[in-house]
């Protein structure tokens, strides 16, 4: 419980942050009410099932992680994955990868992993997350305007056409109420923000349905048969060895976007808050909060940017507001669960809409195509087109793959192999370089990307060479492919009577050099010695032809 314990100790649970991180509990919880609704029947599961799951990881999540302001529950960044998976697995399904989600973050918290998540770049998130963005947008097309669409395929265009070939049989009286909770949750943050403009949303649109009765509307109490008060019950998933088989990838993408997803939100808390998390530690809450929501009746959770905002601009500053915000979802479902059966559904699909936009980042997206380099603009499109018309997990991988290929190449082009002269070696050596040996000087990382590069720029040496001498002062790193190259090199040159001379290596490179028993083929006992020792010991006659 590192963000709990170092909150203890620097005084925030004390009196005089109490009452603070109270109100921005409060706050939150009422923010995340029909967020964690939206969220749960966009994933395909029951609104209450949205409403446990922020409870559960909710609580979990603020004492077992690292950072101190973060808000966890069901996310937008989730809807696509959880929603395929529960209409190829069930609920049942969904829950037990869920739970192996949670062992996974753990097992990643626990090997420290957590670092490694920065490696992603900028156009891969940017993308997948504006691709998720437009998939939940059109996804509520349905409830907003109160569709009837024709059965579909999996695949995001032949939803979109059977949406739109539904679109002449709107509901009328559903999309008023759903552009009506749209313009309120618009507008509201710029007459106050006091008031959460979802819960705002919500409540004018329900009420509106509750006086006006108009037939056809959709609700909560229509679809799901309202929630039902109380706690959930505890239950075991049925897990069985095929089951795990089966949903082992699904799992490990609730994992990796889950991973992606909550260290994002430490990052934001951190920028607005002047803290610092421990990715880690983080990981751990969220692998321990994926662990516990199943058995409550919950599916995968992970850190909210949106509700984490909330929570700090209202004053939170400790794990005491996620813990209390948790308390406010379980109060409402203990309280007040009757009353949702007259949520109309386009209300929170208006919800959605806004959700998505903001997750979309437009402004951000464009700002990238319009400013990044053509490779970046590429990876950004490529990314994007494939979460909206393929998968989110093909997209991150092909994503990732891309960037890591593209990096390489510019890693590559980096590494300069130049040939040295008495001019520019005046500094190094005053008495020149002897007739016969040529020096060659290496800046850059030696890796496979640059074998090629190496071995084409010295296999051209002229014919009157005797010594070839590799200076790599510059060489940061070396790979086995970069030194079976030099290995290959060294062979063919001494084949042709040149002996190979290496210098001012690194301890690194060269107990990488000895263990790869290149300094025992060049005849060297160390590689770490300077240009003039090595030039000292260059024969000043070329020896005799064999």
């Amino acid at each position: 419980m590192i963000a709990a314990l170092e909150s203890w100790k620097a005084g925030l649970f004390g009196r005089r942050h109490f009452m603070r991180n109270l109100g921005a509990g409060l706050v939150v919880g009422v923010v995340a009410l029909p967020l964690a609704m939206a969220f749960a029947i966009a994933s395909g599961a029951r609104p209450e099932q949205g409403i446990y799951t922020g409870i559960v990881a909710g609580l979990l999540a603020s004492l077992f992680g690292s950072s101190r302001v973060s808000i966890s529950g069901p996310t937008g960044a989730f809807i696509v994955i959880l929603a395929g998976i529960t209409a190829q697995y069930g609920i049942g399904g969904l829950q037990i990868a869920t739970l192996m989600a949670g062992l996974i973050l753990l097992a990643m918290g626990l090997v420290k992993l957590g670092g490694i998540i920065r490696f992603i770049p900028t156009p891969v998130i940017t993308g997948f997350t504006a691709g998720i963005a437009v998939i939940i947008f059109v996804g509520q097309w349905k409830d907003f305007f109160g569709l009837a669409p024709a059965a579909s395929g999996q695949h995001f265009h032949e939803k979109l056409i059977a949406l739109v070939e539904a679109m002449p049989g709107l509901h009328l009286p559903t999309m008023l109420l759903a552009l009506g909770a749209l313009v309120l949750v618009v507008l509201m943050p710029r007459v106050t923000r006091r008031i959460p403009s979802p819960l705002v949303a919500m409540l004018a649109a329900t009420l509106a349905q509750a006086y006006f009765q108009f037939d056809g509307v959709a609700t909560i109490g229509s679809a799901f048969g309202g929630i039902p008060s109380g706690l959930p019950e505890l239950q075991l998933p049925e897990v069985t060895f095929g089951r795990v088989l089966e949903l082992i990838g699904p799992a490990f993408t609730i994992a990796m976007l889950g991973a992606i997803e909550s260290l994002l939100c430490a990052v934001v808390a951190d920028g607005m808050t002047g803290t610092r998390h421990n990715p880690n530690q983080e990981l751990i809450g969220q692998g321990i909060a994926n662990l516990a929501t199943p058995f409550f009746g919950g599916f995968a959770a992970t850190g909210a940017i949106a509700r984490t905002a909330t929570n700090i601009r209202n004053g939170g500053n400790s794990p005491l507001a996620g813990i209390v915000h948790a308390l406010v979802l379980l109060a409402v479902i203990v309280a007040l669960a009757p009353l949702a059966a007259h949520i109309p559904l386009a209300a929170l699909a208006a919800i959605l809409f806004v959700v998505a936009w903001n997750m979309s980042e437009a402004r951000h997206f464009v700002d990238l195509l319009r400013h990044a380099p053509a490779n970046d603009r590429a990876l950004l499109l490529i990314t994007f087109l494939l979460t909206v018309f393929a998968d989110l997990v093909i997209a991150v991988n092909v994503g990732v793959l891309l960037a890591a290929l593209l990096f390489m190449k510019r890693m590559s082009e980096t590494v300069t192999i130049e040939g040295e002269s008495d001019t520019s070696l005046a500094g190094v050596c005053p008495v020149g370089v002897p007739k016969g040996v040529q020096i060659y000087s290496i800046d850059g990382p030696l890796f496979f990307g640059a074998a090629a590069t190496f071995e084409r720029t010295l296999a051209g040496l002229h014919d009157q060479t005797r010594v070839l001498i590799l200076r790599l002062g510059q060489v940061p790193m070396v790979d086995a492919t970069a030194m079976q190259a030099l290995a290959d090199l060294t062979r063919h040159f001494q084949q042709r009577g040149v002996k190979v001379l290496l210098c001012e290596a690194n301890a690194r490179i060269n107990d990488k050099l000895a263990n790869f028993g290149l300094l025992g083929r060049v005849g060297q006992a160390d590689a770490r010695i300077s240009l003039l020792d090595v030039l000292a010991t260059v024969p000043t006659e070329p020896p005799a032809a064999a």
